[in-house]
């Protein structure tokens, strides 16, 4: 994972926190499914695939609180199309 992939994922999990007054871990553990992954991505101590790196922004976007604008040097990635059941 490049630093611009720590700094956006580190940008939209403080945006999210402040503006929801939740903590960071808790967030981390909503947006990776670990409260301490994304201190560990920070300090170097953990990888993130491009796979993780992209589900990750989505639920951020899909989480995305409605009276918070989406940070503009971030580009938002396109709602996803629900599934026709068969």
């Amino acid at each position: 994972m490049s630093t611009q992939d720590i700094s956006t994922i580190s940008a939209l999990a403080g945006a999210y926190s402040a503006h929801t007054g939740l903590k960071e871990s808790t967030v981390s553990t909503y947006a990776l499914g670990d409260g301490k992954r994304l201190r560990l991505y920070r300090k170097g101590k953990a990888d993130m695939t491009t796979a993780r790196l992209a589900k990750t922004i989505r639920w951020f976007s899909e989480n995305w609180p409605a009276d918070l604008e989406w940070p503009q040097d971030i580009p938002r990635p396109s709602k996803s199309k629900p599934q026709e059941a068969a």
